[in-house]
This record gives structure tokens, sequence and C-alpha cells, in this order.
């Protein structure tokens, strides 16, 4: 919001020929400034504001995380889940602030990588304050949730420390440097107008950015780990390992769903600007109700989809599958949910549901095996949400959110040409290639330093036990034999005793 001007010279011209007219006009124009300032600092405080609670609700999505991953995996590694959570968020905030902001949004420098900010130097500046930082380490860390939920069950502690730290530190901030700051190569609010295809990539709030680098990354970890034990038999078919608790799937579900309301219309970053005539009930705060109203929809048209198509397929109501579904959905719509009509995102939903389960599929026949469906999820999911958008982009919206730069190319079925589709295959592309090297080469390297995977007597017997000093709850599995169901049987206590 620019500050209001006001000229004691013109000013005194409107007094007449009064003795003091040049002194009240002075005294004036002190007092309309001063005015005009507080109303610049009332709009940076609603926008720090907005950000902030945005950055809250992305937040509490970690607590979303731990309750989806802990209800999905048997309760013997129910400590070890929840403690890499916690750490995910305690090692990124360390590493996203020593490395990952400069690097993802440390401008002006080059395309590449950033190089300003190393440990929030210099902030705040005029381009950025502390909620942008919070905001966005919020977005971090989830990518490194979603990577963790592909490799649980099998995999040793030291990893999840190392490749968090790699991921939050390098190999995402470098991702989002690429898509969302002023300087990346490929993004759509590139400062200097030069955009890739004439449009940039529109990963609004990150299909690709997030979902896509924390889904391939699990793909690699849980690929070169392989699968946990008992998930296929010897003859390779397909050994359901399910989840403890449907109970903390739908907890994690719902906790993700609201958290998803600030990691969409969040995105926007503000929300005291106007689109056209000023005064008018249609702004910012419009566009970012529209957002709120596509990624519900998306996520809902999932859900049923899934619902639906799993009782064709396998001849029942899951709910694991659904909320797996619904969040499938979400991850779709978060690239285009700014730019996209609400019937739009219906079919954003719809088709992300049968992209989830195709993947899984694949995962099946492919002997993959992923606990969480991250990688399917996130992955495949995250990367038909970056093909919609180019499919669906209004010019209208894409216009207003992306200014600046007339003639903007948008969606091909919606009359916009194939540039933008064209910016997007690249996005797919590169994201793919460049978590696959990273993130790849470090899990095998942990892998031959035999630092990746747990010892098959450990997975037997759960990494609570083994590693974490105890377990969640006092329990036995379904397969466990007599002798660990006597040790891990609690007794029944007399109260009068």
């Amino acid at each position: 919001m620019a500050a209001l001007t006001c000229s004691a010279s013109d000013l005194q011209s409107l007094l007449g020929g009064a003795a003091n007219a040049t002194a009240a006009a002075e005294y004036i124009c002190t007092r309309f400034v001063a005015v005009s300032d507080h109303f610049v600092d009332t709009a940076y405080a609603i926008d720090n504001t907005y950000l902030l609670f945005s950055a809250y609700l992305v937040f509490a999505m970690q607590l979303g995380f731990a309750m989806l991953c802990a209800g999905s995996i048997r309760a013997k590694n129910t400590m070890n889940i929840m403690l890499t959570n916690v750490l995910d968020a305690a090692t990124g905030g360390l590493f996203y602030y020593l490395f990952g902001f400069a690097f993802a949004f440390g401008s002006p420098f080059n395309g590449f990588i950033g190089k300003q900010f190393f440990g929030l130097e210099s902030f705040p500046s005029p381009s950025f304050d502390y909620g942008y930082f919070l905001y966005q380490w919020a977005f971090a860390i989830a990518a490194a949730g979603i990577t963790s939920g592909s490799i649980a069950e099998r995999t040793q502690f030291v990893s999840y420390l190392i490749y968090s730290s790699f991921l939050t530190g390098l190999v995402y901030p470098i991702v989002s440097h690429w898509f969302w700051s002023a300087d990346g190569w490929a993004s759509a609010g590139r400062a200097d107008g030069n955009l890739l295809f004439g449009s940039g990539v529109i990963d609004f709030a990150g299909s690709g950015v997030v979902h896509m680098v924390g889904g391939i990354a699990g793909l690699w970890g849980a690929l070169i780990e392989g699968p946990r034990m008992g998930r296929f038999d010897h003859e390779g078919k397909s050994m359901a390992l399910r989840g403890h608790s449907g109970t903390l799937v739908v907890l994690g579900t719902f906790i993700l769903w609201f958290g998803w309301y600030g990691f969409n219309p969040g995105s926007f970053l503000n929300i005291l600007r106007t689109y056209g005539d000023v005064g008018s009930y249609y702004g910012q705060w419009s566009a970012i109700g529209r957002t709120a109203v596509t990624t519900t929809l998306a996520g809902s048209s999932a859900a049923l989809t899934t619902l639906f198509g799993k009782r064709m397929l396998a001849g029942n109501w899951n709910v694991t599958d659904v909320c797996n579904g619904l969040l499938g959905g979400f991850a779709a719509i978060t690239s285009g949910c700014a730019v996209v009509d609400p019937w739009a995102a219906i079919i954003c939903g719809f088709v992300a549901a049968w992209v989830l389960i195709g993947c899984n599929k694949l995962a099946d026949k492919f002997h993959y095996d992923d606990p969480l469906e991250a990688a399917q999820l996130h992955g495949g999911c995250g990367a038909w949400g970056i093909i919609f958008t180019a499919l669906f982009a209004k010019e209208t919206y894409v216009n207003e959110i992306y200014s600046g730069k007339p003639g903007r190319p948008y969606g091909l079925l919606m009359g916009g040409g194939g540039r933008l589709l064209a910016a997007h295959m690249v996005q797919i592309l590169v994201i793919t290639g460049w978590v696959s090297v990273t993130m790849g080469t470090l899990f095998w390297i942990l892998h031959k330093f035999k630092l990746l995977r747990i010892s098959a007597d450990e997975e037997m017997a759960g990494m609570d036990l083994t590693s974490h000093g105890g377990l969640a709850y006092a329990y036995y599995d379904e397969h466990d034999d007599e002798m660990q169901k006597k040790s891990f049987m609690m007794t029944k206590v007399d109260p009068y005793v």
C-alpha cells in the first residue's frame, strides 16, 4: 500500500491569502502524512498477521502427519515414527535457518540458488519479515515429513536425521528458489520478466515444489532399502501390513485438512490488495476465499471417487483408502488452487483419486512398499496437479495474481495455448531429475555404509523396543509368536491389592 502525499505549496493556494496560510498548510500536510503512514503500517500489520496465522496452520499439519503416520503403521513402531516427526520440525528449523532460506530466497543472485540471509542476517528487510521465514520453514518440514512416511518401519534412526537435514537444508530450498523466488529461472513471478515459455511455472502452493519433492525423495528411499519383511510372500504376492489405528488415521487426516487452509490460501502471502477499482468488494480476499473453496472441492471429490472406486475394485468401504484419496486430491489442487474455477477443482480431485489408485496398483506389481502411500499420493497426485493447472488455469485469475506481464499464457483447455503446459512438463522433469540425483545418491550412500536399514531382528521386534526404550502401547501383534506374546502382554492388576 503506497503512502499518500501532500504538498504544502499546493495546499497553501487553496487557503487564500491569510497570514498564517503557509503554517496552516504545513501543519495540515504533516498531520495528513502521519495518518497516511499509520495506514501503511496497518496494512503491513494486517498482511503479516495473515501470513503468521497461515504459518501456524501449516505447522499444525505436522501434528496431522504424525497422527496419520502413527495410525498407518504397526503399533510396535509408533514411538519411532512419532519421534521422527518431531525431529523433522526441529532439525528442519535449524538447517532451514542456517542455510535453507538463504538458498531459497537469498536474492538477487542467480536463477539456480540464492546466497543472502544465511542465519537470517539483515532481517527484517524491505523484502522479507520474520513471518515469511516461518511460513517457508513450515513448507520445508512438510516435504521432509512426506519422505519419512515412505521409509517407515525399517529405517535406522540416524538416517532420518541425515536425510531430513539434507532435504530441508539444500534439496528442497533449491527447488523452491527455481519456482518461487524472484530470481528463479522458472518462476512465474520472475522480477526481470524473462519467463520460461513466456509464462513461467504456476505452482502456486507447491504440488511440485513440496509434494513431488517429498514424494520422489521417499520413492528413492523406499526403493533402495526394499520392502518391509512380510510385505510380499515368497511367490511375490502382496500381503497387507495394516496400520494399527484407523482412529489416528482419521484424526490426522482432519488435522491436515484444516492445515491445508493455511497451505493453499496462505500462499497469497498477503490479503490487503485490491483488484481493479479501490473500494470494490472484490479483491485478493475474494481470491483467497475462492482458493479455500477449490481446495475443499478437490479433496471432497477425490474422497468420494476413492470411496466408490475402491468399493468396485475391492468390495469394501475402507476408511484409510478414503483418507488417502482425500489427501491426494489436496496434493493435486495445491498447484492450481488460486487460478482455477471451483468446477475445475472437482475434475482435479476426481482424476487424482484414479491416479492414486493406479499408482498403488503399479507399486504392488513392482513390489514397491510405502506404508503411507506417500510417493504415490504426493508424487503421483502432485504431478497430476501440475498438469491439471496447465490445462485449466483461467486467464482472469492468472492476470490478477501474476500481474505485470500482459498476454501471459494460461490453461490449454481454457484457450490459452500450450506454452504453460510446456513449462509445467519441464517442471516435472527437472524436479524428478534433481531429487533423484541428490536424494537417490544420499540414500544409496547410506545403504552402502549400512546406515539405512535396520537388521531383520530389529524389524521383527519393532523399533520402539530396540531403539527407543520401550513400547508406545502394551500390546502384542497378531503374528507374533507365543513367547513374544507372553513378554509383551500386560496382566490384570487387582485394584484392591
